[in-house]
């Protein structure tokens, strides 16, 4: 039966790819109110989209920011199942500019891939399922599921209306489960089932001494030099073996599983010392860098700073210093749990002479996670295997997508993530790129799980 859409999908392969480069040349850069009217143009040429595909309640929603686009199909009846379809149409800035090798709001084919912002995140991913229900609506008239679609304007700047339309519209939005395309494989054609995301937290520390800069000939050895207080306070929080030794935080870890090690052992994983240009690699005691990536809790240092920065040699005792960190969580960590856990650490380990502020990351979300063998997982894996003929790997991953947890939290329905980028395809970077593979064989797994699932 799916033969047929597959075929339209590809005899209009090339058709298919126009519209795709009409939409990904809007450039719709969501933190830069420059682009304000091109990114509601990206959301007209969404909503026009689905109102060809004759999707019914076809809006663009107002917020205080940038438009949702909602649409829904309910043709393929009541005893189907409804899915909630999850994206975003803003991207990122293209900044640095000059590193681009072609105009990135002019989308470029290069050696099987194809070149321009948004191509992987997230338009083009985007873009596959509205093709996928115009095969099959072209072909067999009817969908196998019924589909509401969410597709927002604000993820790049932190989803800020989000949340709140979620869950002040929660009869709107329910479904069965939702499936979100805003992820990758492991690997080029390497069929990749992401059954985890970490959660997210993290605290800003700042340390202050003097009221000005001090001669550090003079006041050497009577006043406390914020820098190294600070580096004191940092090193008291995460050991040599990469254990983080802040009282608490490991309490409500989900532990991993031998099920999952093995899962994770079986995954092809990146050469890091490879990829990264390190000499080795570093990680908790008692797991692999692969373990810890996906199934532990992190503590890293994004930025410290105080004191001289320029050429020479400035003798100064600073008036201050600050130092940012973040923290990736895992299944039953809290985030604001965690947060005061850090402060507490932070103020009690604080050296004297110096005052302290600690100010919380206002952008917080728990870790997510679905049982492998959960049966929509596994027709999710059928499905890849089918189009990309290759065993599909389970892995969890170590970033976090907010919205992910959000709807977990609000509408506790399962989450499928069926993501097609790669590790090559440079999100957020210059010359971000998405394979022609991944988008011929993406929408064939697409196809083949609306099927399997409305077979169930």
């Amino acid at each position: 039966m799916s033969e047929k859409v597959i075929q339209y999908l590809k005899e209009n392969r090339e058709a298919l790819l126009k519209k795709l480069n009409d939409f990904l040349s809007i450039p719709s850069v969501s933190t830069d109110s420059t682009y304000k009217q091109d990114v509601e143009k990206a959301a007209d040429f969404l909503v026009d989209y689905l109102e060809e595909l004759n999707f019914e309640q076809v809006i663009k929603q107002k917020t205080s920011g940038h438009p949702l686009v909602y649409g829904e199909y309910n043709g393929a009846g009541s005893d189907a199942p409804t899915v909630l379809f999850y994206g975003h149409y803003d991207v990122q800035p293209v900044d640095p500019i000059e590193q681009w090798e072609s105009d990135p709001f002019q989308p470029e084919v290069r050696d099987g891939r194809l070149y321009a912002r948004g191509s992987s995140d997230d338009k083009g991913q985007v873009f596959m399922h509205f093709a996928v229900f115009e095969a099959y609506l072209k072909t067999e008239g009817v969908l196998p599921v019924n589909i509401k679609v969410c597709i927002e304007g604000e993820e790049e700047i932190g989803s800020e209306n989000l949340y709140e339309i979620l869950q002040e519209q929660k009869a709107k939005f329910q479904a069965d489960f939702a499936v979100i395309s805003d992820s990758g494989m492991i690997a080029k054609n390497q069929p990749t089932i992401l059954y985890g995301l970490k959660g997210f937290t993290g605290i800003e520390i700042t340390v202050t001494g003097p009221d000005h800069d001090l001669h550090s000939g003079m006041y050497g050895g009577a006043v406390r030099n914020p820098i190294m207080a600070l580096s004191h306070i940092l090193a008291s929080m995460k050991n040599e073996d990469e254990v983080i030794t802040v009282d608490g935080f490991y309490d409500d870890v989900e532990p991993l599983t031998q099920e999952e090690r093995e899962l994770i052992k079986k995954a092809p994983s990146e050469d890091f010392v490879e990829s990264t240009g390190i000499p080795k690699t570093v990680s908790e005691k008692g797991y692999t860098p692969e373990e810890h990536t996906m199934g532990r809790p992190t503590f890293e240092v994004n930025g410290m700073y105080g004191g001289y920065q320029g050429e020479g040699t400035k003798t100064i005792i600073p008036t201050d210093a600050t130092a940012k960190i973040t923290c990736r969580l895992v299944p039953g960590q809290d985030p604001e749990k965690i947060q005061q856990l850090l402060e507490d650490h932070v103020y009690k380990h604080a050296p004297s002479g110096v005052t302290v502020e600690v100010k919380k990351e206002k952008l917080s979300s728990k870790a997510y996670k679905v049982a492998p063998d959960h049966p929509l997982i596994q027709k999710a894996a059928e499905s890849y295997t089918e189009a990309f003929g290759k065993e599909t790997v389970y892995v969890r991953m170590g970033g976090s997508i907010p919205v992910v947890e959000w709807i977990d939290a609000i509408y506790g329905m399962p989450i499928v993530l069926l993501g097609f980028g790669t590790p090559e395809d440079r999100l957020h970077s210059p010359n971000e790129s998405f394979p022609l593979d991944s988008f011929d064989k993406g929408m064939e797994t697409l196809v083949y799980y609306w099927r399997k699932v409305k077979e169930q």
